[in-house]
């Protein structure tokens, strides 16, 4: 029985690394993501299998309850959402790791001595410290996201100094825990590590300001794996530590592609981002003057260009506007257009987060272009549609050394004949600096919700 969970363990490992190989591009996301279902199908099977209760019942009754409500929220949540969603399923990765570590620091079964108490006693304290962090972490992330707290950045006196001091004292505690027997103090040093975590995990994202939000969710998925790998040496389960070194491993790389993307260093995301919610631009801030476009005088120009590019940013997903984005474009592949996707790395609230709602509206894959393949084209385009995007198309990060987002690599819209901006407003980006694209010669704006907008512009070309 035993060699057979091992070779499910085995095959269940090789569909994660197979999933984690699809998800990795457009065209084989779907077979990625069914590759993760068959090996987490297998993993539960096997795990059942292998649980030596009686009490198999209480197993059944929280799978149901658990697979009920993800089936709930998968239906009901927009693909829009996504990042939210996220979010909140690292928060139980972080909740189950310390539960799990609390289970074990009080099962009264576990008797071990030695150097094996000190692994066991390890373990546990690593679980839970990842673990709160994560929780508390995730929540908040999930809060910014959602808008139920402020997306700007929490910048208490000295945090650095109080991250440090929590960070110390969690070292000093840990160091009282590991090797003594299961004691009072010992609860009393587990309880309070788990308490300082918890808050630790809240002070560093809510420093964290919203231009950074896709960095902090890839950072999140990488806490979530390392707290589910210690979560599978407590539990002597191989393969939770083969999927939770994965986990975090990809996602500690991701977000240094995110921050590389950025010109940022992890570190100084971690200590705090740039940027607030929610600014807005004032006329003596840049120079020139905000020209307004109509939805008739955009489809005319559209009717004239033959070489156009899409840039979508975060205003799209609010808008829902990806399936007008799509109709545009077929039609405007159908009058003979060369239309094509920027997309910048770091556009949204969630890695590939464009790509997805792309995907989602059935844009074809081999027109959406990452930011180093699209941008030696734009100086050779003749109209360019920004799509709710802002901070990724600001000439600041290359013009102007002294910006807050100096140094950052942008799409580089304004080299093409003419820009076309769709926002609502004149409202910064969540770095909370003037964009000058909006003030340039050769750049309109095109000032209304994206979707409506787009669904009219679509109309006047049609009639």
């Amino acid at each position: 029985m035993n060699g057979m969970i091992a070779m499910a363990y085995l095959l269940s490992a090789v569909m994660f690394i197979l999933s984690l190989g699809g998800l990795s591009s457009h065209e084989t996301a779907r077979r990625g993501n069914l590759y993760g279902m068959v090996g987490m199908t297998v993993a539960i099977i096997a795990t059942i299998a292998g649980v030596a209760t009686g009490a198999l019942w209480m197993v059944a009754v929280a799978m149901v309850v658990g697979a009920s409500i993800g089936l709930a929220l998968a239906r009901r949540v927009a693909m829009t959402q996504m990042p939210q969603m996220v979010a909140l399923l690292h928060s139980f990765v972080g909740l189950a790791a310390v539960l799990i570590g609390w289970g074990g620091f009080l099962d009264p079964q576990v008797t071990l001595r030695g150097a094996a108490h000190v692994v066991h006693s390890t373990e546990i304290y690593l679980g839970v410290f990842i673990g709160a962090i994560t929780l508390t972490g995730s929540l908040v992330a999930f809060c910014k996201l959602q808008g139920l707290v402020s997306g700007k950045p929490l910048t208490l006196p000295a945090r650095h100094w109080l991250n440090l001091t929590a960070i110390l004292a969690c070292i000093v505690l840990g160091i009282g825990f590991v090797p003594a027997e299961v004691s009072t103090g010992t609860l009393i040093n587990l309880l309070l590590m788990t308490a300082i975590a918890l808050l630790l995990g809240i002070h560093l994202v809510a420093a964290i300001g919203g231009a950074d939000m896709p960095v902090v969710i890839s950072m999140l998925n990488s806490y979530s794996g390392w707290a589910a790998a210690a979560t599978g040496f407590m539990l002597g389960n191989d393969l939770l530590i083969v999927v939770g070194a994965l986990v975090g491993s990809s996602g500690a790389i991701l977000s240094y592609i995110m921050c590389r993307g950025m010109n940022r260093s992890f570190i100084s995301v971690i200590l705090g981002g740039f940027g607030s919610e929610g600014g807005v631009v004032s006329d003596d801030e840049v120079e020139g003057e905000v020209v307004s476009i109509s939805q008739q005088d955009l489809a005319d120009d559209l009717k004239v260009a033959e070489k156009i590019i899409i840039v979508p940013g975060f205003g799209m997903a609010v808008a829902h506007a990806q399936q007008a984005v799509s109709d545009l474009t077929d039609r405007l592949r159908k009058m003979g257009k060369t239309v094509r996707f920027g997309i910048h790395p770091v556009a949204g609230r969630l890695p590939g987060h464009m790509n997805v709602l792309l995907a989602e509206a059935n844009v074809p894959y081999d027109i959406v272009l990452e930011m180093d393949e699209i941008n030696p084209d734009f100086p050779s385009t003749d109209l360019v549609l920004v799509i709710g995007a802002n901070d990724t198309v600001n000439p600041d990060a290359v013009e102007k050394p002294g910006s807050p987002i100096a140094g950052m690599p942008v799409l580089e819209v304004w080299k093409a004949d003419k820009v076309v901006v769709l926002k609502r407003s004149m409202a910064s980006g969540y770095a909370g600096v003037a964009n000058p694209l909006f003030y340039k010669e050769n750049a309109r704006m095109l000032f209304g919700d994206a979707k409506d907008s787009l669904q009219g512009v679509l109309g006047k070309i049609n009639s």
